[in-house]
């Protein structure tokens, strides 16, 4: 019976993923579009400043936070 269960989780998750495979397929994109910098990185463009109220939002909702950043662990899995 439990062989079955994780039979079927197995069947669904493969499922999902070539749906979600298919569904990507379909996304054009242009490599000129895609801003690479140094080591792979991508480039940050001067972009726009957000609001205080999402800044605030975001960082209330963070489990932990010092001033204006997030903590968070690193590769832990």
């Amino acid at each position: 019976m439990v062989r079955d269960n994780k039979e079927e989780i197995k069947k669904q998750a493969k499922k999902i993923l070539d749906s979600f495979a298919k569904s990507l397929s379909g996304v054009k994109f242009n490599k000129k579009d895609l801003k690479m910098g140094i080591g792979g990185f991508r480039k940050e463009d001067n972009g726009v400043k957000c609001e205080f109220s999402f800044r605030e939002t975001i960082l209330n909702n963070a489990p932990k936070n010092n001033g204006d950043c997030i903590i968070a662990e690193k590769k832990k899995w």
